[in-house]
């Protein structure tokens, strides 16, 4: 009875060693659980599962913010993975900003695996309101909002394109604004987002609204990364929009193995497409968007763009 009972236990034993290397498991240190980026890694997450047969599997974690994820690559293994903005990224490495005085060498071993769509900037200006450009909205109600990316870059951009105290600044929450836009509250709105962004589907829905376009000079000024929404993006739009954008990354570290690093690269691109069916903000991400990566792309990750015929820098490899 002993031996049958060491038999069956080694065999189970046996059994559970080979499905823990027949399976990875991947953590994924995304955004807040109300932000786009969350629901993003969570379609990366499936695509992941389905395009690998379920051998790697990746759990989602909510997170406070892009700082946070590049702060656990210090205590974090190898097989983290996160998003963040590259330039946060150099930041870190180079103790500075937010991270001066919080450096850490691990900040080093980060690298790049693919580009997930940018935070696009949208000035969004009813039609009635006769803005068409930067310098029309002197004078005229707009809303900002408070306490994030667009509100911050927004209040720049007012900064620099010398409209400084000239706009009366609405003060209504962000949530607010498709309401207040359609009801002349407002004369428009800032905000930022993957696009098709959903507040500004929502407010180009029965309204017409315009969305300004940036000149190359302005970008240039914002020193931000220029970015083009295609025409018949939203509603009532028949041109191109020339605008500025935040790149986002998701990233790993150099300890991640180069299989599975080429592996999550590979099955991201495979599953593209399908993403982009069900979610458009995907149908704006290509490999020419690598290029906003200045810093290292993982071992792994930068085999299979040679493999697609993908030329990268010598400072990305």
């Amino acid at each position: 009875m002993k031996f049958y009972q060491a038999v069956i236990g080694t065999a189970l034993g046996l059994a559970v060693t080979q499905l823990s290397f027949a399976q990875s498991q991947i953590t994924f240190k995304s955004a807040k659980t109300s932000s786009s980026y969350y629901q993003m890694a969570v379609e990366i997450a499936q695509a992941v599962k389905k395009d690998t047969d379920s051998k790697i599997i990746v759990t989602v974690e909510e997170s406070q913010g892009s700082v946070q994820n590049v702060m656990e690559t210090a205590f974090r293994g190898a097989n983290y993975v996160f998003t963040t903005p590259p330039a946060l990224v150099k930041l870190a490495q180079n103790g500075q900003a937010m991270f001066k005085n919080r450096s850490n060498p691990k900040f080093n071993d980060i690298r790049a695996l693919f580009p997930i769509p940018s935070l696009a900037m949208h000035f969004v200006v009813s039609d009635k309101s006769g803005i068409d450009s930067f310098a029309d909205m002197e004078g005229k109600k707009i809303l900002l909002g408070k306490g994030t990316f667009g509100a911050n870059e927004g209040a720049k951009y007012i900064n620099l394109f010398g409209l400084d105290g000239k706009i009366d600044l609405a003060q209504i929450e962000l949530s607010n604004a498709v309401p207040a836009l359609k009801n002349g509250q407002i004369d428009g709105f800032v905000t930022s987002g993957s696009f098709p962004a959903p507040n500004v589907i929502e407010a180009s829905a029965g309204t017409k609204v315009n969305i300004l376009s940036f000149n190359d000079d302005q970008i240039a000024q914002t020193k931000r990364t220029k970015l083009v929404i295609p025409a018949g993006t939203y509603a009532g739009q028949d041109k191109d929009i020339t605008t500025t954008s935040l790149p986002v990354v998701v990233y790993t570290n150099s300890a991640m193995d180069d299989e599975t690093a080429y592996t999550l690269t590979k099955a991201f691109w495979d599953q593209k497409k399908n993403m982009s069916d069900s979610s458009p903000w995907w149908k704006g991400v290509t490999t020419d968007m690598l290029s906003n990566i200045n810093g290292k792309i993982h071992p792994g990750a930068a085999k299979y763009y040679r493999e697609m015929g993908v030329t990268l820098s010598e400072n990305q490899q």
